[in-house]
């Protein structure tokens, strides 16, 4: 048995959504997704009901491996979403989302990536999954829903 102390970073960030709550939330989705992000394209997405849920499990393309994705929080009432992302012999990553209505068309959405590395590939990966780094592509992805939600089309 091979026992180590965690080589994990954490970072996390506030966008400004430019719509409600309600609007934003089932967004969060893998089959969702596909309507806003460019190139968004999971493998296989495991669902009953075909939406994010609790026990969803999805699978998207990543190097080294195929990423496999567990929603393993889903309330909808509170605007909360968790979920782990697992990348064999690299990462596991945690996501965790929350929603806060600033007004009636203004949504303050906390992000938080957390990974912990499996190898030293993954440890690699945590050396350049810098704050800059994140807070890039928070600033896309605020962007790129925000885009979403004035025009109801993806960023081409």
């Amino acid at each position: 048995m091979n026992i180590e102390q965690p080589k994990s970073i954490k970072h996390s960030y506030i966008q400004t959504l430019l719509a409600s709550p309600d609007k934003v939330f089932p967004l969060l989705c893998p089959t969702l997704e596909k309507e806003w992000v460019q190139d968004w394209d999971p493998i296989k997405i495991i669902s009953r009901s075909g939406v994010a849920e609790k026990d969803c499990i999805f699978v998207t393309p990543s190097q080294p491996n195929d990423s496999i994705w567990i929603i393993t929080r889903y309330e909808p009432l509170s605007y909360m979403i968790e979920m782990y992302k697992i990348t064999p012999g690299h990462t596991v990553g945690k996501l965790e989302i929350s929603l806060l209505s600033e007004s009636e068309n203004v949504t303050k959405a906390s992000v938080s990536y957390e990974y912990t590395a499996l190898s030293k590939d993954g440890e690699v990966f945590l050396s350049e999954f810098t704050s800059e780094r994140y807070n890039c592509f928070m600033l896309d992805w605020e962007k790129t829903l925000n885009h979403y939600l004035k025009t109801g089309n993806k960023i081409a």
